[in-house]
């Protein structure tokens, strides 16, 4: 690398700007004062000078006040100008009125101060031109293109500013150039970001003075550290956000005592500290062979036009003091991650999807077992995760953003049914941003005024919909309109979700075919188990036979390409005619207005091996109007040419996304094999058509229901939460360390800490509040009487309860396990007692009192089914039990016991009504079935109810009938 040193040419532009500025400032006032001398009058003036002739003198000395004005203000920018130059910080203000006199200045300035500084160092203060510090970074053309997103007219506003200031650009970039290759020499010395003292927080200024004596210089740190990954997982994108903890490279000359030269002086630091440094050493363009920034650049550039241009939305900045914490609250999960899968955990639409999807799925299998035997067919505990599987799992419930999901879902949904109001079809949207909750959708081409709350974003096909105008959608019977928008990445903390459907022609996607791989993973995933779509057929070929469980309606898997040729060519003929026969020009006005019903589902396709040069042809022929008929199509390609392609992508080793003609580079999402092969072992786990021959499976923890098994703490969960055995904390925190015991009682296998954390705080939170909270919560659990802390970790790091920490949910499941697998079923006697004393603890539903806005994690946990089939079961066996010895009575209190916990469970009516029936009470029977059917309301009862009515009470219709 060659560092550009200045030239003669440099100090003649230094010259004759010092001259100007000379002349401007010291010449004009000492001209003025010297041969003209004072313009004002030295007294109060009077009426009678009013009324006096102008003269020659009296019109000389009015253009003397109006040059001393002008000088005034054209001084005032000088300093205005030298003062941003000299700090680097911020943007120069503006001077009334001044125009070209303050653009005057800065020029003067930015030339004298070309060789007295380095340009990089004052470039910044110059960005009113148009031109931020990034932009400066650039070769001059994409100096032109300050941000992605900016279309053509403002790029030719800041080309003017990118000539201007293409010389100092081009020497701020080799004077980073230079820096690298020093860091190459070997020369290599780190910094570690201090925690704050008192209000004192450290800053990259108070780094480059302290270490390279010129505060200006922390953009060199900056540079050197920029997107590297840090020990917590986070990314250095903005240079006033730093976190303690954090590691910086610095340049070769940086001086001070708190630095460290590796590996000279590692052995004076700890051995993580050595370690961290080390890792982080090994990240960087020293570290990967460059060329890292050249791609960075690239990824930002703005290709030119076109109405299959992707483009980012304009990025609104945080207000000044929220950045950090924002940041903060995100990133600082990820400190301690405890070896779970980090593709899923910055993944969160992907695993909001795949998680409820899972809850979906083990519900099934639960009400499918409960309704196949008294005791369940695979017992009433899904099978509990190990290993990757668990890690997976516990990624999913950190990583998810079920909010996020809801929120786009209605926002779409919404967005068609206002426009099906106002009788307009839905635009063509080619990408959808989210950014920091905000929804931005890419249009094809404008499509005029959105409607309310939607807005028009930076230009016309562009609209935008705030979060906040989003949460005051509603849920609509209206079909989903994008349901081929699936993520691909993010750049600049903007999250793209790419309509596969509603692209002109085939995307390719080049790279290794590992990487390739988890790309197409990834993609599949997404569309299998997305919440904004309804219906929608997802191929695949030459991969993805696993991923069939995860979504058997949609999924379906083809051999070979002849096999997907054959299906396309008939289903593109299909579509075709039935688009023609219903009037529609696309898709899309389908999906809008009366034929909304038929909702004319997406077919995607995604081909991961490349086909052959014919296959491609045949390819690209079918998906020629593709996107009009609602069918996408993703093929993967080794050499990254391939015929027909609208679209071009590629992915890195380092897990970019690279589509140069779009404009991107995406921080891709990926799902690699092992996370793929975890996902589809829960799901294969939680399938309910799975052969569960063999015993029922035991509840996860059995409590000692003798007397000698008294807990040391006893939590009331069903029904109003109440603890008895510990006294209620006191403060804010009391509701946190409820939730927190809940959570780990219903999860005796263990909780991951991020799992817990990101329970009980959603929108993140930093290690230090959630360590706090665990050692409060520790605290009010205390000690067993040998010593043992109540709350403490197994092998893998998770959060355990001691077994003397118990709940009536333990307690209800080991009483009805031991009635009807243990000493119950060898006595009678104790089978009653056993399943008298479970019914006894059921006061209502899972948490009944829980406030409003907490326990949300409850609605990825299946415990809110499993309680009233386990309540059911148990007033089932307890039924039977009474009426062995015909006491009809009793067993109707129990199913009523059950029915107030159960009351959807059809089995319980069915059996209350047998009870009622074996009293001879016909008319109690009829009030029954009357009962019943006010119940059901307009659907009416349920086929085996009336078949069952009709064996016990043949009249009953008549019956019903006449009372009324």
């Amino acid at each position: 690398m060659r560092i550009r040193r200045r030239s003669f040419g440099d100090f003649v532009k230094a010259f004759f700007a010092f001259l100007a500025l000379a002349v401007l400032l010291v010449g004009v006032p000492g001209a003025l004062a010297t041969q003209i001398g004072w313009p004002l009058p030295d007294g109060v003036p009077s009426f009678d000078w009013l009324q006096q002739e102008i003269t020659v003198h009296t019109f000389l000395n009015i253009l003397t006040v109006i040059v001393w004005l002008a000088w005034a203000q054209f001084t005032a920018c000088v300093l205005v100008e030298m003062k941003a130059a000299l700090s680097g910080v911020g943007v120069p203000g503006r001077v009334p009125g001044a125009g070209p006199s303050q653009l005057l200045a800065r020029q003067l300035v930015a030339a004298l101060l070309l060789v007295g500084a380095t340009a990089a160092s004052f470039t910044p203060g110059l960005s009113q031109l148009g031109n931020g510090y990034d932009a400066n970074q650039k070769p001059t053309v994409a100096a032109a293109q300050a941000t992605p997103g900016i279309f053509a007219q403002q790029q030719e506003q800041a080309s003017g500013a990118a000539a201007a200031l293409a010389e100092q650009a081009s020497h701020a970039a080799a004077h980073a150039d230079a820096v690298g290759s020093t860091a190459k020499q070997g020369d290599t010395k780190f910094y570690r970001i201090q925690p704050p003292e008192g209000r004192h927080h450290d800053s990259l200024w108070e780094i480059a003075q302290r270490h390279l004596g010129d505060g200006r210089r922390y953009k060199e740190i900056f540079e050197l550290n920029k997107d590297r990954v840090q020990p917590d997982g986070s990314k250095l994108s903005e240079a006033s956000l730093i976190r303690p903890g954090w590691i910086m490279e610095m340049p070769g000359d940086a001086r001070g005592g708190d630095l460290v030269e590796m590996p000279d002086e590692a052995p004076h630091v700890s051995p993580d500290v050595q370690q961290q440094i080390s890792d982080y050493a090994r990240t960087g363009d020293h570290a990967q062979g460059g060329g890292g920034s050249g791609a960075q650049g690239g990824g930002h550039e703005h290709a030119g036009g076109g109405a299959t241009q992707v483009s980012v939305p304009d990025q609104q900045r945080p207000a000044p003091g929220t950045g950090h914490q924002q940041a903060t609250a995100v990133g600082a999960e990820s400190d301690s991650s405890f070896g779970l899968p980090e593709a899923l955990l910055t993944a969160p639409l992907l695993a909001a999807g795949l998680l409820g999807a899972l809850g979906r799925r083990r519900r099934q299998a639960l009400w499918q077992s409960a309704f196949g035997a008294v005791g369940g067919r695979r017992g009433m505990e899904p099978p509990t995760p190990s290993g990757d599987a668990q890690d997976v799992q516990d990624a999913l419930l950190v990583g998810a953003d079920p909010e996020g999901v809801r929120l786009l879902d209605r926002s779409l949904r919404g967005l068609a049914a206002s426009l099906a109001e106002e009788s307009r079809a839905l635009p063509v949207v080619y990408a959808a941003w989210l950014s920091n909750g905000d929804l931005h959708l890419q249009l094809a081409q404008p499509a005029g005024k959105p409607p309310a709350p939607w807005q028009q974003g930076q230009d016309q096909t562009f609209w935008m919909l705030s979060r906040t105008d989003a949460e005051r959608y509603e849920d609509t019977d209206t079909a989903a309109p994008y349901p081929g928008l699936v993520s691909l990445g993010t750049m600049d903390d903007s999250r793209l979700l790419l309509n596969l459907e509603a692209v002109p022609g085939i995307v390719s996607l080049s790279g290794r075919e590992a990487d390739r791989a988890a790309v197409f993973a990834s993609v599949a995933a997404e569309l299998a188990t997305n919440g904004w779509s309804d219906r929608m057929t997802i191929t695949l070929v030459g991969f993805g036979e696993d991923l069939t469980p995860l979504a058997p309606n949609r999924i379906r898997h083809l051999e070979d390409i002849e096999a997907l040729v054959e299906t396309m060519e008939a289903e593109t003929r299909q579509r075709r005619g039935a688009l023609g026969a219903a009037g529609h020009d696309s898709v899309l006005t389908g999906r809008t207005g009366p034929a909304q019903h038929t909702r004319w589902a997406p077919h995607l396709v995604l081909l991961a091996a490349q086909p052959s040069a014919e296959d491609a042809v045949t390819l690209a022929e079918l998906a020629a109007d593709a996107g009009r008929l609602g069918i996408g199509y993703l093929v993967g390609t080794e050499t990254g040419d391939l015929p027909g392609a609208a679209w071009e992508m590629e992915i890195t080793g380092e897990g970019k996304l690279l589509a140069p003609l779009l404009g991107l580079e995406l921080d891709a999402q990926l799902l690699p094999v092992a996370q793929q092969r975890a996902v589809v072992e829960l799901f294969v786990e939680a399938d309910p058509e799975r052969d569960g021959e063999g015993p029922a499976t035991a509840p996860p923890f059995l409590v000692d229901i003798s007397e000698q098994g008294r807990p040391a703490v006893y939590a009331r969960l069903v029904g109003p939460y109440e603890i008895i055995g510990l006294d209620t904390p006191d403060g804010e925190r009391s509701a946190l360390l409820h939730e927190a015991l809940a959570l780990l009682l219903l999860h005796r296998e263990g909780v991951h800490p991020r799992v817990l954390s990101s329970a009980l705080w959603p929108r993140g939170v930093t290690d230090d509040v959630r360590n706090a909270l665990l050692d409060r919560l520790r605290i009010w659990l205390g000690t067993d009487p040998d010593g043992t802390p109540r709350l403490g970790r197994d092998a893998s790091g998770r959060l355990t309860l001691a077994k003397t920490v118990v709940s009536d949910l333990d307690v209800l499941r080991s009483l009805y396990h031991e009635a009807t697998q243990g000493k119950g079923v060898g006595s009678r006697a104790v089978r009653g007692r056993l399943l008298t004393d479970a019914l006894v603890l059921v006061r209502g539903p899972l948490l009944a009192d829980r406030p409003e806005g907490r326990y949300r994690w409850l609605t990825h946990e299946i415990v809110d089914a499993q309680l009233p089939l386990l309540v059911a079961d148990t007033g089932l066996a307890l039924c039977e039990f009474h009426m062995e010895k015909d006491r009809a009575e009793k067993a109707i209190e129990a199913l009523n016991a059950a029915l107030r916990t159960a009351p959807a469970d059809e089995r319980l009516w069915h059996e209350l009504l047998r009870a009622t029936h074996s009293t001879g009470d016909a008319a109690r029977l009829t009030e029954l079935a009357t009962d019943l059917i006010g119940r059901s309301g307009a659907r009416g009862l349920p086929p085996r109810t009336e078949a069952l009515l009709d064996e016990l009470l043949p009249t009953w219709r008549d019956a019903i009938a006449a009372v009324g």
